[in-house]
């Protein structure tokens, strides 16, 4: 017998409607967390033949800085992996990287975008002074890996830089490796004198105060540390800045200048007035490891004589590692290619991350990926140095090498090493 509204019957079909309902709406709600699957955002980008990653560079910029070879370095290194069968059996999917312009809004979007429409399982490699995706990246547990310049990148669970922090907080860990290996080329640091310059943005003026207790720890007298550069374009007037330099000593040029700035069309206008001026003492950055630059007589010639001071071993070296990079590059790039540092820089992010997948196993979710990552995870090799995690959050690795453009060829001065910490001022 059938009943109308309420009746036996009819409450069956309603209760059987609603199950369907309930069903269809968890489903969804799995799904849209999931990126695709029911089993939870931790596993997004994951499926049991690939995980997907991209990336968040600064291809193009208003000072000319372009970190863009670093796409290539890691695609190198995923395409090597995946010639190898993958890691566990997935197979690296690599779907590029974003540009950020060296703007932290629009690094942020990038993040987002990657996260939210591309689905990625984690971004690699991240390379760009500005980045401004670290926060919404932490507070959706999506690791990223690349060159931690600034301090977006520190304290963080989430965010690995091939060689750590490099921006840490006072009380903690700050590298030494710079300064000693500087102290080992001019044959010691007694009596000498450096001046650090860098521009307005924050990661050059937070690199400027852990670089020079880099050389104050190898016993060099630190005479100035400027931050007056706007970080937007070059100077058109140099002057003032080059005669702040020239009488920071007593009224005379220090022994050592040290940039921080990242941007060639910066650093060739710092060192062509500072040359200009009669500048005879020792030059020292950590961007212009660039082979690009010989190809334009006037930046060769301000570059002439800077020691470069790379986190990974120099291209030129014999080790290896480095044999197998400039390898796994060409491939991709095509034989001849010129290896710059931002090469270098992808491949090693590249390199760190696929050993964590290693480590963490066959079931992978970002979860257990981040859990083992974080759990004293230890890592060496000759190329990059060393890097350690989870204290690599708060300190750099403590690891590189020196290089000099000398005669228009660069020439290793110092090869990889790894120096001890001090405690940040």
């Amino acid at each position: 017998m059938e009943w109308d509204m309420g009746g036996p019957v009819r409450r069956r079909r309603v209760i059987a409607m609603t199950a369907v309902l309930a069903l269809a709406i968890t489903g969804c709600a799995a799904e849209k967390k999931g990126g695709g699957t029911a089993s939870g955002s931790g596993s997004q980008g994951v499926t049991d033949t690939t995980i997907r990653v991209g990336g968040v560079l600064t291809k193009t910029s208003a000072t000319g800085y372009s970190t863009t070879d670093a796409e290539i370095g890691a695609r190198a290194r995923f395409q090597r992996a995946n010639e190898s069968g993958g890691v566990h059996g997935r197979k690296i999917e690599f779907i590029g990287a974003e540009d950020d312009n060296q703007d932290a809004a629009k690094g942020d979007a990038a993040a987002k975008k990657l996260v939210q429409k591309d689905k990625v399982f984690a971004l690699v490699p991240v390379h760009a002074p500005n980045f401004g995706g670290a926060q919404f990246l932490q507070q959706q547990g999506v690791p990223f890996f690349g060159w931690a310049t600034g301090p977006q990148w520190c304290a963080t669970t989430v965010g690995f830089g091939y060689n750590g922090c490099l921006a840490p907080k006072p009380g903690s860990g700050s590298q030494t490796w710079w300064g000693r290996l500087v102290a080992e080329h001019l044959g010691g640091s007694a009596g000498k004198t450096v001046f650090v310059q860098t521009t307005d943005s924050s990661g050059s003026k937070y690199g400027g105060r852990t670089i020079s207790q880099s050389f104050e720890a190898a016993g060099f007298k630190i005479v100035g540390i400027s931050s007056a550069l706007p970080s937007a374009a070059p100077p058109p007037d140099w002057l003032p800045y080059i005669n702040k330099i020239m009488k920071s000593d007593a009224g005379g040029p220090p022994d050592l200048v040290v940039s921080i700035i990242a941007g060639t069309k910066f650093n060739m206008g710092l060192y062509a007035a500072l040359k200009k001026a009669g500048y005879k003492g020792a030059i020292s950055d950590a961007t212009s490891y660039d082979a690009r630059i010989l190809a334009d007589p006037a930046t060769k010639a301000a570059m002439e004589g800077v020691i470069a001071a790379p986190m990974f071993e120099p291209f030129e070296s014999t080790v290896p590692e480095m044999a197998r990079l400039k390898a796994d590059v060409e491939k991709v790039a095509g034989k001849g290619v010129t290896l710059t540092q931002h090469h270098a820089i992808g491949y090693w992010s590249a390199d760190i991350f696929l050993k964590m997948l290693e480590q963490t196993g066959k079931d992978l979710t970002r979860e257990r990926f981040l859990a083992t990552a974080n759990g004293s995870f230890t890592y060496e090799n000759p190329g990059f140095g060393r890097v350690r995690y989870p204290k690599d959050h708060t300190e750099p690795s403590g690891c590189g090498a020196l290089v000099q453009l000398d005669g228009g060829v660069f020439k290793v001065l110092k090869n990889m090493k790894c120096f001890d910490n001090v405690t940040l001022k």
